[in-house]
């Protein structure tokens, strides 16, 4: 009698709503042997019987040959008593015991079910819900583990005969796929107008909502994680009363196209965005603009970038019109529905009431959202991806570790909160939850927070948080900590820490970190934000920074950097003559004012920030004066420097640098850049009438310089050679790719983000790593 043999399988990573266990059941039938296969907290487990040879065929190519949406981050056999019988099932999922398996990021819709959506004779053409194993909604929907429909926001809906049969079939395409649905047993699309909003019955919800966008109306579209609003972005009409409505001011909307041939009129698309705008995850890509096309008026204005994302389920390919629909909008206004500095609304009859003024009309379903997500938001850095927003599409998707952590919760930061959980060597950085200004968006946190918990099966032991006595992420880590220790990281400390940490350093050995933003509690009590730190996740120490100058009114100087540029010129001892633009910029009654409060002090925290140096130089070359969201006054100095000509730019500016190390008049202490010579320079440019594009470039190419100066300098004294890039101002690909430039043709070794935002949306994973390093159980 041939010898027969079973071993016991455990798959652990991201192998629950991806087709892992119909791919087990078919590798399994294909070499003949016998066992089953069920979801367990702790990932996918299988037992197999048969040949001996076959069960080892069957282990060994498993995680190689595993569904395009499956993770596998270990694979775990061993023999066990043979059990007998003749076929392979799947059985029912077993609850209980520690969560240890990852959930799937949603998914856009494949090719196969957009083919279907469009096919007159197909059930399920135009259904608005139509998904299969390899797409759809995953991350959003999940409720609990394992990974089964009565875990997920598609238990109130029991699959018709049809689906049941698809579901049950090995051979067919949705083969235990959860959210798996169709025209006969839901969800349903329904079509809201009106005051109070009442349902439109009788008509096609999406062709009547097409109707309606294309008249010019502003509509809140359920998606996957959250509303948005939507107006036709060729309708300038439409586009500024949305802008109205939301309190927007010039903040760049995001487009969604309907081909890409719609946007490469007016956009540069490289390869590399290619890939990522008709991958699954389906970011935002910002695409830079072509020099003197035509785009969507009042779309982006005075940004050198459009966010432009395809459609990434199917009642977004409906909205936008299958082929053969009559004509409608292509290119779709698509924000966040909310309002400024609020959430993203994901209930429905939330959306109901703070979308009110808003919207329009709404296009809804009745399948629940469970975990909000906004839209990630990817750009293209010397042919790299760079993460600016991390969330659907990649969260939860864990980060592996150089090192091990102890289960642990950091809290993030005040501006584009994230927070991570970690354990052992992985971490997994939630989603985007926003600025912490607002009650709603901390309650989200708390939801959030709640929800990674039980799928991931962290249960902190330790908590970190920032510095910053004020941040409200820290009031809440202090709140939530109870009995648990909390270790306080500073601000750019954790900036360099993630940097590390995504690129797998052990942080044995320092580096020189460049950690350049707008704001940072220092230890000194000042707002630190041009630094340079020698720093492992231990410890660091200050090198260099940014000379301080005051930050005059605190919020009012971020949001005018006209006063950012007063105080500049005065700290520089330059005079602000009246044609100066800054000057101009700035009302009599004020300028008055502000002079008394840069004498006496008063409010005005020193700041070494490089983030307001730029808005200083934006409002000083005449670029922009008063910034209506974040890093407004950067992002337009940087789109005039991309207008210049590098030929005539020029070699830049050059920094004063004061060096204790160099000048025996110098208390000893970091090494201080003083801006006063570039603002000399940028002040006797403007005088002169130079372009300010030129102005705008030579800055970036000053800045560049500054930062490889300073590490030449750190590399003289420390023997270091690795360096890490980060900060919310290198998000500016202009200067990231000038400093990476510069450094590497120094002999430097170069990090920077990619999968990890630069911005504070990184700042948890590096608060995690920093704890963990100092945690004293």
């Amino acid at each position: 009698m041939e010898a027969v043999q079973r071993r016991r399988i455990t798959v652990r990573g991201v192998v629950q709503g991806v087709g892992f266990r119909p791919y087990v059941y078919t590798r399994a039938t294909g070499l003949g042997l016998a066992g089953h296969v069920t979801n367990t907290p702790e990932g996918v487990v299988a037992e197999v019987e048969g040949a001996p040879a076959a069960v080892v065929r069957f282990c060994e190519r498993l995680a190689a040959d595993a569904p395009p949406l499956a993770v596998v981050d270990a694979v775990d056999h061993w023999e066990v008593p043979v059990a007998g019988g003749t076929g392979f099932t799947i059985i029912a999922s077993r609850t209980g015991g520690p969560a240890r398996t990852l959930v799937s990021p949603d998914v856009a819709t494949c090719a196969d079910c957009l083919t279907e959506l469009a096919d007159p004779a197909d059930r399920r053409h135009r259904h608005p819900f139509i998904t299969c194993t390899h797409c759809g909604p995953r991350f959003t929907i999940v409720t609990g583990l394992p990974y089964d429909r009565a875990h997920t926001t598609m238990a109130p809906f029991p699959m018709c005969p049809d689906c049941a049969r698809e579901y049950g079939d090995p051979a067919d395409r949705r083969f235990h796929a959860q959210p798996v649905a169709c025209p006969a047993c839901g969800p349903r699309l329904a079509l809201l107008t009106g005051r109070p909003p009442h349902e439109r019955t009788g008509v096609d919800p999406v062709a009547e909502a097409r109707r309606l966008l294309a008249a010019g109306a502003i509509l809140a579209v359920k998606g996957l994680g959250g509303y948005h609003l939507a107006c036709d972005a060729t309708h300038p009409g439409a586009v500024a009363e949305l802008r109205r409505r939301k309190a927007r001011g010039d903040k760049p909307f995001a487009l969604m196209a309907r081909d890409l041939a719609d946007v490469e009129p007016f956009a540069h698309i490289g390869p590399e965005e290619r890939e990522l705008l008709t991958g699954g995850a389906r970011p935002i890509v910002l695409l830079r603009r072509r020099a003197g096309a035509d785009g969507p008026d009042g779309v982006a204005p005075g940004c050198p970038d459009l966010g432009v994302m395809l459609p990434y389920t199917p009642v977004h390919h409906l909205l936008l019109g299958l082929p053969g629909d009559p004509p409608g909008p292509r290119l779709l206004v698509m924000t966040s529905g909310n309002l400024a500095g609020e959430p993203i609304v994901t209930d429905d009859a939330e959306a109901l009431d703070r979308l009110a003024a808003l919207a329009d009309a709404w296009l809804t379903h009745d399948r629940p959202i469970h975990v909000p997500c906004d839209d990630s938001v990817v750009r293209v850095c010397d042919g790299e991806p760079l993460t600016v927003r991390r969330s659907r599409g990649y969260a939860p998707l864990p980060l592996t570790l150089p090192v091990p952590v102890p289960a642990s919760l950091a809290a993030g930061g005040d501006l584009k909160n994230t927070f991570c959980l970690g354990e052992g060597r992985q971490a997994w950085l939630s989603a985007h939850i926003g600025d912490m200004d607002d009650l709603a968006t901390q309650y989200a946190l708390e939801g959030a927070e709640r929800q990674l918990e039980s799928i991931t099966g962290v249960a902190p032991v330790l908590l970190a948080a920032d510095r910053h006595p004020g941040y409200r992420s820290t009031r809440w880590a202090e709140r939530a900590a109870g009995a648990r220790p909390i270790v306080r990281v500073q601000h750019h400390h954790a900036h360099i820490a993630s940097t590390l940490a995504e690129h797998g350093l052990e942080g044995d050995r320092p580096v020189i970190g460049v950690a350049f933003d707008g704001t940072g509690y220092g230890d000194d009590g000042a707002v630190w934000g041009g630094e340079v730190l020698l720093a492992d996740y231990a410890g660091f120490t200050r090198f260099a920074h940014l000379a301080y100058v005051p930050l005059p009114g605190g919020d009012a100087a971020v949001h005018r950097p006209y006063r950012m540029a007063l105080s500049h010129l005065r700290a520089a001892g330059i005079d602000r003559s009246p044609e100066l633009p800054c000057v101009a910029a700035c009302p009599p009654g004020e300028i008055r004012l502000l002079e008394r409060q840069l004498e006496r002090g008063l409010n005005c925290v020193p700041t070494s920030s490089m983030g307001r140096l730029f808005d200083a130089v934006s409002s000083l070359a005449g670029i922009c004066h008063l910034a209506g969201y974040e890093a407004q006054a950067a992002i337009e100095l940087e789109g005039a420097a991309l207008g210049a000509c590098a030929a005539d730019a020029g070699p830049g500016y050059a920094f004063g640098l004061r060096d204790a190390a160099t000048d025996p008049d110098l208390d000893a202490g970091p090494v201080t850049a003083d801006p006063g010579p570039v603002l000399a320079a940028v002040v006797a440019d403007v005088r002169a009438g130079t372009d300010p594009a030129l102005i705008a470039a030579r800055f970036h190419t000053s800045v560049a310089a500054l930062v490889a100066t300073l590490c030449v300098r750190a590399r003289e004294r420390h023997g270091l050679d690795t360096v890490a890039l980060t900060g919310g101002v290198f998000a500016n690909t202009l200067l990231s790719v000038e400093c990476a430039r510069l450094l590497r043709a120094a002999d430097f070794t170069v990090l920077r983000h990619g999968r990890v935002p630069p911005n504070d949306g990184g700042l948890s994973l590096g608060q995690l790593l920093v704890a963990g390093a100092r945690y004293a159980p």
